[in-house]
C-alpha cells in the first residue's frame, strides 16, 4: 500500500505497477467496515468495482483508470468546484471522481450493495465521528456470514443447512481451503455414498443416506465459502455448474447397481428419473433465457406471483413444492436408508412429476398472457438451447420459415411425439422406427428454421431434450440385451453433460459451445436417429449395448475434452454459478 500526495502522484505510482495486477485507489479519509472495502475492492467478477471512498480497476480496466486519472487534477479532498459540485458526497473525492468518468467513458463499475455496512469519506469531525458510530454499531463479520447464504434457497437447505454450513464455510475460510477444494470433497463424498449404495446392503443404504447428506452440506458450504471470502472463479464456475448433476446422476447409478445385487433391475427407472430431472432443467433453463432481456416483460400471472411471494408461507410453499435440491436430496437420503432402490425412484419419479407439471403450467400461463417482444440474443439462446445437428441445421438452411406464432412448438411436439411413439408402439428393431426418426429430422429442422422469438417457443428444447432422451430410455428397454439400459445411462449422461456445459456457457455470456462440436456429436436429432439405426441393425444383440457404449464413451470424450479446454481459458466468465433451486 502506498501513499499518494495528489491524483498525478497517484498515476505515476499506478503506472509502476506491473500491467496484469488489480490496482485500488482509496481516499485516506476512508472510514467504514473490512467488508465495505472486501465487497468494492477484491471481487474478481467485475473489471472495476467502487464504493464510497474506494475504486478498484482489474487489468482489463487498468487502461480506462489511467485515462481518467490523468485527466484528474485535483488532489485528494480539495475543493470541489463547477459542476461537480452538485455530485453525490462519495463522487467528490478523487476515487469517486475517476468511477463516474470510467462510466463516462463505457466501462462499467460495479457498486455493490453495502446494506448496513458503512462506507464513507467524512469531510468534517463531526461527520467523522457519526461514520465511526454508525460503523462501530455495526458487527462486520456477522454480516458477512449471513450474506454467505444465498437470499433465496430452499426450505430444507434454508432452516436444515445454512444455519451451521456457514460457520463451516468460515472455517474453511481461516484454513486456507478454497471453494473449489470443498467441492472437490462434495464430489468425493457423493461417489463414496453411490459406491456405498451400490453393495446392495442395508447397512451400505444407511451409510449411503448418511453420506449423501454429508454431501450436500458440503455442497452448501462451497457456495458460502465462494461467497464468504469472494473467491469466485473460472474453474469454480465450471465444477460447480457440472459437479451437482454429476454427484445426482452417480448416485443414482449406485442405487441400480445395489439393486441388481439384491435380485431388483430398477436400471430403466434410475434412467427414467435422470432422463426427467434433465428435462425439467431445460424447461427452466430454457424459459428463463427467452425472457432473460424481453421487452414489456410482464403478465397477471406473474404480479399474482409476486403478490404470492409477499404472504411468508406461500414462499416456502411454492419453493417446497418444485422439490428443489435440498429437498429432494434429503427425501433420496431418508428412503435410502428406510427403503428400497425401487421406492427411491418411484417417488423421485413421482415427485419430479408433479413438480414439473407445476412449474411448467405456470411457465405456460405466464407465456400466454403476458406481452413481450424477445429479442435477437434471446432466439439465439433458444437456438443454442436445441442442439440441432447438421441434418436440422440442413433442413432449416432450405426449408421457409413456417409461419404462426406457435408453429415451432407444435412442429417440435409433433416430432418428438412421432419419435417415442415408434419407439414404444412399432416391433423393435422395425425399419419403420428409422423413417420416425427422418421424420423427426426434417420436422426438427422446420422447427428452428425461423428465430424462435415466438410466446412458447421456449418449449423447443424441452421437446427436443424429451425426443431424445426418451427415445434412448425406450429403445434400450425394449432391447431386451444385457446391460443395455446401463450404456444407455451412460449415453444419456454425456449427451446431457453437454446440454449442461451450452447451458452455463450461456449464462456466462460467451455463448455455446462452438459449431463443430455440435456437428461433430451429431445434434439431437442425428443421434435419435443413430440409435434408432443401431437397434434396427443390432436387434436382440450384444452388439446393442457395445454400440451403446461406444457411442457413450465417444461423446463424452470429444464434449469433455472440449469443455475443459473452454472452462480453464481466459475466455470463460469468472462467475460462481448460485445454483437452481431445482
Amino acid at each position: 500500500m502506498q501513499t499518494a500526495a495528489d491524483a498525478g502522484d497517484a498515476a505515476a505510482r499506478l503506472a509502476a505497477v506491473p500491467a496484469g495486477h488489480r490496482v485500488a485507489l482509496v481516499d485516506p479519509r476512508f472510514v467504514g467496515h473490512v467488508h465495505a472495502l472486501r465487497l468494492g475492492l477484491t471481487d474478481p467478477r467485475f473489471p472495476a468495482a467502487a464504493v464510497p471512498g474506494a475504486l478498484t480497476a482489474q487489468p482489463e480496466a487498468r487502461g480506462a483508470l489511467m485515462r481518467a486519472l490523468r485527466r484528474a487534477t485535483a488532489a485528494v479532498g480539495a475543493p470541489v468546484a463547477g459542476p461537480d459540485a452538485d455530485a453525490a458526497p462519495e463522487d467528490r473525492t478523487v476515487p469517486g471522481r475517476i468511477a463516474v468518468a470510467l462510466e463516462a467513458e463505457g466501462t462499467a463499475v460495479k457498486r455493490p450493495e453495502l446494506g448496513s455496512l458503512t462506507a464513507a469519506v467524512p469531510t468534517d469531525a463531526g461527520a467523522r465521528a457519526a461514520a465511526e458510530s454508525a460503523r462501530d454499531q455495526v458487527d462486520d463479520e456477522a454480516v458477512r456470514l449471513r450474506s454467505a447464504v444465498k437470499a433465496h434457497d430452499g426450505f430444507f437447505t434454508t432452516y436444515g443447512i445454512s444455519p451451521y454450513s456457514r460457520y463451516i464455510a468460515r472455517w474453511c475460510a481461516r484454513r486456507g481451503l478454497t471453494p473449489n477444494q470443498v467441492t472437490t470433497a462434495s464430489l468425493i463424498t457423493a461417489l463414496i455414498a453411490a459406491g456405498a449404495a451400490a453393495t446392495g446392503t442395508r447397512g451400505g443404504y444407511v451409510a449411503a443416506g448418511i453420506l449423501l447428506l454429508v454431501s450436500f452440506v458440503l455442497d452448501c458450504t462451497d457456495g458460502q465459502l465462494a461467497r464468504y471470502s469472494l473467491q469466485y472463479s473460472t474453474m469454480g464456475a465450471w465444477l460447480d455448474a457440472t459437479f451437482d448433476r454429476a454427484k445426482e446422476y452417480a448416485y443414482y447409478a449406485g442405487l441400480a447397481i445395489g439393486a441388481v445385487r439384491g435380485g431388483d433391475d430398477v436400471w430403466t427407472l434410475a434412467l427414467g428419473a435422470m432422463v426427467l430431472q434433465a428435462c425439467r432443467h431445460v424447461v427452466d433453463f430454457s424459459f428463463n433465457e427467452a425472457n432473460h432481456d424481453a421487452v414489456a416483460n410482464t403478465s397477471p400471472t406473474a404480479a399474482l406471483s409476486d403478490k404470492l411471494d409477499s404472504v411468508g408461507w406461500t414462499v416456502w410453499a411454492r419453493r417446497m413444492i418444485v422439490l428443489p435440491i435440498g429437498e429432494r436430496w434429503a427425501m433420496i437420503a431418508v428412503l435410502t436408508a428406510l427403503t428400497t432402490p425401487r421406492v427411491v425412484f418411484y417417488a423421485l419419479l413421482v415427485g419430479c412429476s408433479l413438480a414439473a407439471c407445476y412449474t411448467t403450467a405456470g411457465r405456460l400461463l405466464r407465456s400466454l398472457t403476458r406481452k413481450a417482444r424477445r429479442t435477437d440474443r434471446a432466439a439465439r439462446a433458444l437456438a443454442d438451447l436445441a442442439d440441432s445437428g447438421p441434418l436440422a441445421q440442413g433442413v432449416a438452411a432450405v426449408a421457409p420459415g413456417l409461419r404462426g406464432g406457435f408453429t415451432a412448438p407444435v412442429v417440435a411436439l409433433l416430432g418428438t411425439l412421432v419419435m417415442i411413439g415408434a419407439a414404444l408402439f412399432l416391433s423393435y428393431g422395425s425399419w419403420l422406427t428409422v423413417a420416425a426418426a427422418a421424420v423427426y429430422a426434417l420436422l426438427s429442422g422446420l422447427a428452428v428454421a425461423r428465430p424462435l422469438k415466438g410466446a412458447l417457443d421456449w418449449l423447443v428444447p424441452p421437446f427436443f431434450r424429451a425426443g431424445e432422451y426418451v427415445t434412448i430410455l425406450v429403445l434400450a428397454a425394449r432391447s431386451d440385451v444385457p446391460h443395455a439400459v446401463p450404456a444407455a445411462f451412460g449415453l444419456v449422461s454425456a449427451v446431457a453433460y453437454h446440454h449442461y456445459d451450452t447451458v452455463y456457457r450461456i449464462r456466462g455470456g460467451t455463448g455455446a459451445p462452438p459449431q463443430w462440436l455440435v456437428r461433430t456429436i451429431g445434434g439431437h436429432e442425428g443421434r435419435t436417429a443413430l440409435v434408432a439405426v443401431l437397434a434396427a441393425v443390432l436387434t436382440h444383440t450384444s452388439g446393442f449395448t457395445t454400440a451403446l457404449t461406444a457411442l457413450a464413451a465417444a461423446v463424452a470424450l470429444v464434449v469433455l475434452v472440449e469443455s475443459i479446454r473452454f472452462w480453464v481459458s481466459s475466455s470463460a466468465p469468472a462467475v460462481h454459478d448460485e445454483g437452481e433451486l431445482a
